[in-house]
């Protein structure tokens, strides 16, 4: 077994990261920590995981260190995960960050963003951008993983097979997506109560995201020369679920049966990546609870405007389940150890 660490264990993606480690062959979890709730037993805080028998323990390095784990998932907000890495790696730890601190390369552009100067700016040239499906070679042996915020990797993965088929003929790429409450995290708000987000969709940071310039890097690292990001996110009266519409302008001779296959040559090897079939779209319904994207394929033959859908769930494949896959290959583990695991049907 290798011990593993949760930091920021009880918001919704360490708690979907402690789900996913009491059930893994390999990881275990051998610690867990909050500020918030320490002392307290996770059954405690989710009584669904009442086969936990940790209790979350002081969030501070010290006490990862002192767990005798080996790895640790960065479960906290922007800014927190800089201050932990380096003594978690200095300690001789694998560092698994859901945070987006070390996601974007650019150190004027991370604070433009984020609104604060990086404070482990060494270690940003060494995070390896944790989205396998696309940059799984750079994985193997990385001491530092940058997991992908939830928006960018449904996104990368919609526009990926396209851009790097050189079917894309512009640069200005649109993104509509929509994402459920949880992705406004544990802290109560306002656009999350119940009352302002049930029975109703709205647009939220539109022109703003923080995700955009992720994004952005993204589709050039796929080879997209200058890519702008026109993004707008939603929110829906779901617990739980992602999902994204990209679209790309493609060249004009390009055909319906052509662009899907593209897609499905793609992923074909992909374990947790479904294109459906031509004319069929995803739901977030059907990848709930899973590390799965299902992604659909459809060309406005009038616009030649290539539209495609992808869809996660953004507390799983949008966070801990790509965690855990990430720490699955630099663990030299089976990829889908612990996340191969089916869906509810209804």
């Amino acid at each position: 077994m290798i011990p593993a660490a949760i930091v920021g264990a009880a918001g919704y993606a360490g708690a979907e990261l402690t789900r996913l480690l009491l059930g893994h062959p390999v990881l275990e979890p051998v610690v867990v920590t909050s500020a918030a709730d320490e002392g307290r037993a996770v059954s405690d805080i989710y009584p669904a995981l009442a086969s936990c028998g940790l209790t979350y323990a002081p969030h501070d390095v010290s006490a990862v260190i002192a767990s005798g784990a080996t790895i640790a998932f960065l479960a906290v907000p922007h800014t927190a995960a800089m201050a932990l890495a380096p003594a978690l790696l200095e300690a001789g730890m694998t560092v698994i960050d859901a945070s987006a601190d070390f996601r974007l390369r650019d150190q004027d552009v991370f604070a433009a963003w984020y609104g604060s100067s990086h404070t482990a700016p060494s270690l940003i040239d060494e995070a390896v951008y944790g989205l396998p499906e696309l940059w799984r070679d750079a994985l193997s042996g990385a001491r530092l993983v940058a997991c992908p915020g939830c928006y960018p990797t449904a996104t990368l993965l919609a526009a990926a097979p396209a851009v790097r088929a050189d079917a894309v003929i512009s640069s200005r790429v649109i993104v509509d997506a929509i994402s459920g409450v949880s992705g406004a995290g544990r802290s109560p708000s306002a656009a999350a109560h119940f009352v302002n987000a049930t029975e109703s969709v709205s647009a939220y940071k539109v022109a703003a995201h923080r995700h955009t310039p992720e994004m952005a890097q993204g589709l050039a690292d796929l080879g997209l020369p200058r890519p702008s990001v026109v993004f707008t996110p939603h929110l829906a009266p779901l617990d739980r679920g992602l999902l994204a519409t990209v679209y790309l302008e493609v060249e004009p001779g390009l055909g319906p049966d052509e662009a899907h296959a593209i897609y499905a040559q793609a992923y074909a090897d992909e374990p947790f990546i479904t294109v459906c079939a031509p004319g069929e779209q995803p739901a977030t319904r059907h990848v709930r609870g899973s590390n799965r994207a299902h992604i659909g394929v459809a060309l406005d033959e009038s616009s030649s405007t290539l539209v495609i859908t992808c869809a996660i769930d953004n507390l799983v494949k949008g966070t801990s389940g790509q965690a855990v896959q990430c720490a699955n290959i630099v663990s030299g583990l089976e990829e889908t150890s612990g996340l191969d695991i089916p869906v509810p049907v209804v």
